[in-house]
């Protein structure tokens, strides 16, 4: 009988947002998941692919793929950190009426209700976004902050292709000089 331990992550991941506070992001992600947020991201993404100068880009595009990215990272994040990440309030007379993490599903409420949404979602330069979303690929997409141990299953290096060379380098062809400390 073959016996294998497997490293499986059980303690959150912690994203100190200096000044701001922390996220907590779940240990580990099932796989599917994963690739289906990350696809709709890259979806998003490839609507400004190519544009460099924002300021000419729809504003509509630009909002949809920064709600792609943030709606992405509070689907890894704990339930509290995604309850401070991404919040839409439905607000009806002045009164808080109910939340949401997902913007459409708070316009739905508030078209039912005849109130307005407020976002009330931490805000995080767009840098630092940009940062937590290759943080968070590196994570859970096999990264380099994967578990340590060792795995049995990993494919050999490749063999180097053609032959050894003969011929001494050029650096060991050239004439010496002599340096500063020899004059």
């Amino acid at each position: 009988m073959a016996s294998r331990d497997f490293a499986v992550r059980t303690e959150n991941h912690v994203a100190n947002l200096t000044g701001m506070g922390k996220l907590e992001f779940v240990p580990e992600v099932f796989g599917d998941e994963f690739l289906d947020g990350y696809h709709r991201v890259q979806k998003a993404q490839r609507a400004i692919s190519g544009e460099e100068d924002l300021t000419k880009m729809d504003p509509a595009t630009l909002r949809e793929v920064y709600g792609s990215m943030r709606e992405f990272l509070g689907g890894l994040m704990t339930q509290e950190s995604a309850e401070r990440w991404l919040r839409f309030e439905v607000i009806k007379g002045g009164k808080l009426v109910d939340h949401y993490r997902s913007r459409s599903r708070a316009e739905e409420k508030a078209a039912e209700v005849g109130g307005r949404v407020e976002d009330k979602s931490m805000r995080v330069p767009d840098r630092v976004l940009l940062e937590l979303l290759e943080w968070t690929v590196e994570l859970y997409g096999g990264g380099n902050d994967r578990p340590t141990t060792p795995s049995n299953g990993s494919s050999r290096a490749s063999r180097r292709a053609g032959t050894a060379g003969k011929a001494s380098s050029p650096s060991k062809a050239s004439t010496r000089t002599a340096g500063r400390s020899a004059r």
